[in-house]
């Protein structure tokens, strides 16, 4: 027992690579910490940590054995977590991360709805358009809307992003109704820049069954869906929107669908999260419930 203790404490230190964040996070003193470490270090026979006045580092032996063993302690600590959970009823804390129209439009409204079914099941939602590391942000379920997740995660894919081409009743009003994507560059339109590049995104068409980008004459540009959504509304000018994000609008008449050849469907929603063999419990049961709600649209 006091060697999986004094283990309990080696990778705490091993995670944070200090002393003091360890014992913050382990409830106990710096000094409790350093003894239990020293401890395993006396019955191993080895060296696992190589201490300077600033500065903290693992040992080969000490690299080896975290690699070993603090997987297996994950999978300890989840197995105790579900159980307890299991026992007290669907509780405890979830960290989201998403991009940021995608989380406001989304997932705020499927919090709200698993909320009601289970309330003490609290959230953290993160909203960043960056790709987001589970691991070193300790989030346990990320979003994300593009691309599939390339790096080393479990990714699901949730649904198709379509992109469609529409605008403002009082726009057309105004303007008149484009009758093909050539008759687009006599309007006025709007355009997104990518958040990280800066440039403009061209729009997507299809042209005789293959995707064709083609860039149009933009009067106002967003590297922010959201504003790009409200200057559409107003009637700013033709814009190329994601479909899931303008639905209501769609179907209300708040905004109106133009040109078929500007529907396209290449890009996705994907739902992603760090490989472990025991889940707890509460995520599991809202990686289902995401699962589930796009399944069913």
């Amino acid at each position: 027992m006091e060697l999986t203790r004094s283990l309990t404490m080696f990778l705490a230190v091993a995670n944070k690579l200090s002393f003091r964040k360890a014992a913050i996070d382990e409830g106990v003193s710096p000094q409790a910490v350093s003894k239990s470490v020293k401890h395993l270090e006396k019955n191993l026979g080895v060296k696992l940590l190589h201490r300077t006045t600033r500065h903290l580092s693992l040992t080969e032996e000490g690299e080896r054995l975290y690699q070993n063993a603090n997987p297996g302690m994950q999978m300890l600590n989840d197995a105790l977590g579900d159980l307890q959970e299991n026992k007290r009823g669907m509780s405890g804390r979830i960290r989201l991360a998403a991009p940021l129209a995608f989380g406001n439009r989304v997932l705020v409204p499927l919090i709200h709805e698993f909320q009601l079914s289970y309330p003490d099941v609290h959230f953290d939602l993160m909203l960043s358009d960056a790709f987001v590391d589970t691991i070193s942000q300790r989030i346990d379920i990320g979003f994300r809307t593009g691309l599939s997740p390339e790096r080393n995660v479990i990714s699901r894919k949730l649904g198709d992003i379509v992109s469609v081409i529409c605008a403002a009743p009082s726009y057309l009003e105004k303007c008149g109704i484009p009758s093909n994507i050539e008759d687009i560059q006599n309007h006025r339109c709007t355009g997104f820049l990518h958040p990280q590049t800066g440039k403009e995104m061209p729009w997507e068409i299809q042209i005789d069954g293959e995707l064709t980008y083609v860039h149009v004459p933009a009067i106002a540009r967003f590297n922010n869906i959201e504003a790009e959504i409200d200057a559409v509304k107003l009637g700013l000018g033709i814009g190329q929107l994601s479909e899931y994000l303008v639905k209501q609008e769609l179907d209300t008449g708040a905004l109106i669908r133009l040109i078929p050849e500007g529907t396209t469907a290449r890009l996705g929603i994907y739902m992603y999260y760090t490989e472990r063999t025991q889940i707890p419990f509460r995520i599991r049961q809202f990686i289902d419930y995401c699962h589930n709600k796009f399944l069913n649209k």
